[in-house]
């Protein structure tokens, strides 16, 4: 599928009866997860990076076709400032091969405070990116959405981020959909602030983002090979509940929560 969409993260005990069903182990959310959501986006690798047998055990959870998207590092994006990186960006990118072909797109979240005094840092950076790992750089100031910057994601085949949050105009994000630097995109719905502190129900109406998001969807998967979308809880109080509505607006398959203890047994 050209579009997948899922949330940002799946360790989430708030799920459980709203999502998961009820008395779901934490050690069982990931495979229940994937039986609702064919891709999703690992938050804990932008902490530390897991071991080869943590990162082997996710991709034995879930079927054929299923997609992780991990984040890079806080280590090389806020603390070395994508100087000096070299030894632990490899040690990344060599534990999350062990996803296979389940790895998707790898997330490069900027820190706010990332400006684009550092360009000449991010721009030495770039090119040491492995050329088979496919690349979103989520920028979190403005001030990097310029000519300069989309030329040289373009022609490293990075794509830029579009990140629904307060860091960006949503308007630049429409635009900036309309003119990809990859065959990929990469979605983030991030919500306005952090006020949100269960996750368990929806608590925002987000009926005006997604009436604007959708046809933007439709035209994102008509201009790329692949297009991830991931929901955060946030953008409305409950993720999966966002996503599901956004699948059902495009047209994509829909799970409904109470049918997830009804859903066949993993790869069956």
């Amino acid at each position: 599928m050209a579009l997948r969409l899922g949330c940002q993260g799946w360790n989430y005990p708030d799920w459980v009866g709203p999502f998961y069903p009820p008395r779901t182990a934490r050690t069982r959310f990931l495979s229940t997860y994937a039986r609702a959501f064919d891709t999703v986006e690992i938050d804990a690798t932008f902490y530390a990076i897991p071991s080869v047998r943590t990162v082997q055990g996710w991709a034995t959870q879930v079927p054929q076709g299923f997609l992780f998207s991990p984040k890079l590092p806080q280590e090389i994006t806020h603390l070395r400032r994508f100087q000096h990186v070299g030894e632990i960006q490899a040690q990344f990118f060599e534990h999350m091969r062990h996803l296979g072909d389940r790895l998707g797109i790898v997330l490069c979240q900027c820190a706010p405070d990332f400006t684009p005094d550092e360009f000449e840092a991010f721009r030495a950076w770039v090119p040491t990116v492995p050329r088979d790992i496919r690349l979103a750089v989520e920028f979190r100031h403005k001030g990097w959405i310029t000519k300069a910057v989309h030329e040289l994601c373009g022609e490293h085949g990075i794509a830029i981020a579009l990140s629904d949050g307060r860091w960006i105009p949503r308007a630049w994000l429409l635009q900036l959909a309309e003119r990809p630097t990859a065959d990929f995109a990469y979605v983030r719905w991030m919500g306005p602030n952090r006020a949100i502190t269960t996750f368990g129900h929806l608590q925002r109406d987000v009926t005006a983002e997604l009436d604007a998001w959708t046809p933007v969807l439709a035209g994102i998967r008509d201009r790329v090979a692949t297009a991830l979308g991931y929901c955060n809880n946030h953008f409305s109080g409950h993720a999966p509940a966002t996503v599901r509505a956004l699948q059902s607006r495009l047209g994509l398959r829909v799970v409904p929560p109470d049918t997830l203890d009804d859903q066949p047994t993993l790869f069956g």
